[in-house]
């Protein structure tokens, strides 16, 4: 009989209980005892779903108090020695601590799980690491579990994939060798499910989607063959990619199921099918996992049965890839329009799909007439609506050339003009673009949308938090200011609530990370700009100072991931779309006399695909995407753009094809590990390398900070340096802002009186300082 299952679910729930109760235990305002009760009642409630639904398994282990990566590792045993805690004893407070950082340590490193907007926390691995056990957390929510009467199959990331997504630290060791020590903790934590009395154990191993060296490939079947006497019945689940170069390395392990991806790669069962021993489950996963919109019934059902006539009862029906990427619940939704949302399935409605194909495989379509019919119904009526599709988008991407994509002047050129109408100091400090969303913000756009006070109250209140933004900024000593974004409750839904072809929803909340979690907004037709965005909220900020304000955007690549994007075109058109609605906005900022105007593209490595193959391609038109938004603007107008939290080394040349003037990126992590890249790519614009890690409450004081400046110093030259925190400070509050702010101007002001003492050699050579900027320098040092 064909099985129903997922490879894991939202761990946030549907209200963001999860969120709500980690932030509440970080404040102090509820012990480990509260935490724990919410994990427990949000599983239980994740399971019965799923139960409901007519699933056959509950999956247990997608849950997580902060990352599944992080969960695992705290599982094995393998933590990062430097923090000195005993895995077996680790409490939550120090679970937390590896995430977030202490007085002592910074926190692991953070980067995006694979193509996807989830970020995870990074195994350090060195010679000395151990995996002798740890928590024993995952045994105890199986046991929950199979007292609530499930049928249980857990779910662990695959040790390959954990080892591959590591980074090593210190003297060089090769990553495959650690197999001595993980693999027996895979063993002891496999064969403590199996002894529970779990049927089924899902190894995730989505590495073998990459370009894998063949060592790695040939570590599969020893590892495997080792796990599989100690483990439940192994299901091992590839997603993102197809695996169908890894025919050969599935017929020679001992695994009792496979899963494929079929969203991602359908051409892959093909080749696979036939691949699969006769005793070997076959999991197909024909719901999409990363998107929202619903599945086509007769489609997957047509897939479906050509592989049952070969897989008859081994075949497994699933999502492609955990349901962890999606929101929880389309039925909560109360203003999304009628019909875009008959377009569309979250988690809980995917699980009715899920289960509605088992019982046509089993029963006949009959069985599941109405499902048939509402999915057949959202076809038709997306297809057909005029809301889709725009003759004016059209003619406008029609009339694209190559002068779009291009600035009048090269960057020497430019960077002189800017410089003259700047008067920047050596070592500009500046900020990302955010600030504390505070309680009064939120207040006031929260009385705003639901009618309680009026637009002019709610532009005041806005104004307000504008004013004291720039305030605290002048007084901190800063050099290029931001208005704090108040009125912005996310950096992509902000712009897609102001542009046709997208639509915002209220609760499609999905983790980002930890208890950071976003509502990505839906592209449903083609994209234009109605009117102006930003352009007034800019042009009253720059009013109150003399300093130049940054003019903040969300660039066209970053909108497309961070959106559930159309599956009914391509991603090309779409960056495209965005990129003439920004072009527009950009040149309104120019007009309205902003000089600075930022273009965030943290997305920009997400987008890369996972195969080498694919991506030239991609790197292409992602960068005319860019430069298409950013090339209308003068010479004397700065451009800036914004990256973070991803692995940026092998698409340098990609990141210069933008032709940003000046690029800030995440670096205080790494130890700053991303700058030797750029050094030694010889980028040849600007860089902002950050240096201080804003999602820990960690604050670094000044000598940290300039430490680390130094150590950008000498692979870049100074003259070419910015001084700024990783990423936007709206998750910090302002009485540690200023703290670290404070701290970073000491750190910039010190490395300027280190450069004009010593000459500063950069990385490029002398730095010359006129004396117009000693002059102004002095007088900043003097009067900030």
């Amino acid at each position: 009989m064909t099985v129903a299952h997922i490879l894991g679910f939202s761990r946030i729930g549907a209200r963001r209980q999860l969120k709500f109760a980690l932030e509440r235990y970080w404040r102090g305002e509820a012990g480990d005892a509260e935490l724990v009760a919410t994990g427990r009642e949000l599983r239980r409630a994740h399971w019965a779903l799923q139960r409901a639904a007519g699933l056959d398994y509950v999956t247990v282990g997608d849950f997580a108090w902060y990352d599944h990566v992080l969960q695992l590792i705290a599982h094995l045993g393998c933590l990062p020695a430097r923090f000195g805690f005993r895995a077996g004893a680790l409490t939550l407070r120090e679970y937390f601590s590896l995430a977030r950082g202490t007085d002592a340590q910074p926190a692991m490193e953070m980067t995006k799980w694979f193509d996807t907007n989830y970020h995870y926390l990074v195994p350090e691995w060195s010679a000395d690491t151990r995996a002798d056990g740890g928590v024993s957390w995952l045994i105890d929510e199986a046991r929950e579990a199979i007292a609530d009467g499930h049928p249980v199959k857990a779910a662990l990331v695959g040790p390959l994939t954990l080892l591959h997504l590591g980074k090593a630290r210190g003297a060089a060791v090769d990553l495959l060798a650690l197999l001595e020590h993980l693999v027996p903790a895979y063993r002891r934590l496999l064969a403590r499910l199996k002894d529970l009395g779990v049927e089924w154990v899902q190894l995730d191993e989505p590495v073998l989607g990459l370009d894998l060296e063949q060592r790695w490939v040939d570590a599969f079947r020893p590892v495997y063959t080792a796990l599989a006497p100690a483990a439940p019945r192994i299901l091992l689940a590839t997603y993102f990619e197809s695996v169908a170069a890894r025919r050969e390395l599935f017929l020679s392990l001992p695994i009792s199921g496979l899963h494929l991806d079929l969203v991602r790669a359908p051409g892959q069962l093909e080749t696979l099918i036939e691949s699969i021993p006769g005793q070997c489950v076959l999991s197909l996963g024909v719901v999409d996992g990363r998107n929202v919109w619903r599945t086509d019934l007769d489609a997957a059902l047509a897939t479906l049965r050509r592989a049952q006539a070969r897989a008859g009862e081994r075949l497994w029906v699933s999502a492609s890839c955990s349901l962890l990427h999606v929101p929880v619940d389309l039925g909560l939704e109360r203003d999304l329009d009628l019909e875009i949302a008959g377009w569309l399935a979250f988690g809980a409605q995917k699980l009715e799909e899920i289960s509605a194909l088992k019982r046509a495989l089993a029963l006949g379509d009959a069985a599941i007439a109405p499902a048939l019919a509402a999915s057949r119904r959202a076809r038709d009526t997306r297809r057909a609506s005029t809301r889709t599709h725009s003759a004016f988008v059209a003619s406008r991407l029609a009339a694209l050339t190559g002068e779009h994509a291009r600035r009048a002047s090269a960057y020497p050129a430019r960077s002189r003009r800017q410089r003259e109408r700047l008067g920047l100091p050596l070592l500009p400090a500046t900020t990302i673009g955010s600030f504390a969303q505070t309680g009064r913000i939120r207040h006031a756009r929260a009385a705003f949308r639901r009618g309680a006070i009026g637009f002019l109250d709610y532009l005041e209140a806005m104004r307000a938090e504008i004013r004291f933004a720039i305030a605290k900024q002048e007084a901190l000593g800063l050099d290029v200011l931001v208005h704090g974004e108040p009125e912005r409750g996310d950096m992509v839904e902000y712009f897609a609530g102001q542009l046709a072809g997208f639509a915002v929803t209220t609760e499609g909340w999905v983790q980002s990370y930890g208890s950071r979690c976003v509502r990505p907004p839906v592209i449903y037709g083609d994209v234009h700009r109605p009117e102006p965005m930003t352009v007034e909220w800019a042009r009253y900020a720059q009013s109150l100072t003399r300093h130049p304000v940054k003019g903040m955007l969300t660039g066209p690549v970053t909108m497309l991931q961070w959106s559930f994007a159309r599956d009914d075109g391509s991603r090309e058109t779409a960056a495209m779309q965005i990129a003439l609605a920004l072009r527009e906005e950009v040149l309104d900022l120019e007009k309205a006399g902003i000089a600075i105007i930022q273009i965030d593209e943290p997305a920009f490595r997400e987008g890369l695909p996972l195969r080498r193959r694919d991506r030239a391609r991609y790197l292409e038109w992602a960068a005319r995407a860019f430069r298409v938004a950013a090339s209308g603007v003068g010479d004397a107008t700065q451009i800036h753009s914004h990256m973070c939290y991803a692995e940026f080394n092998d698409i340098l040349p990609a990141i210069a094809a933008l032709d940003a003037d000046v690029i800030t990126i995440e670096t205080s992590r790494s130890a700053m590990e991303l700058i030797d890249a750029f050094g030694a790519f010889s980028y040849p614009n600007e860089i902002g390398p950050g240096i201080y890690d804003i999602h820990s409450p960690r604050v670094p004081d000044a000598g940290t900070m300039l430490s680390l400046i130094e150590r950008a110093a000498r692979v870049i030259p100074v003259e070419r340096l910015w001084v700024n925190p990783d990423c936007g400070l709206k998750t910090r509050g302002w009485e540690e802002t200023e703290v670290a702010l404070a701290n970073m101007v000491a750190a910039a002001r010190r490395m300027r009186e280190l450069a004009r003492d010593t000459g500063a050699m950069g990385g490029g050579g002398p730095v010359h300082i006129s004396q117009e900027e000693r002059v102004r320098d002095a007088v900043a040092a003097r009067d900030p």
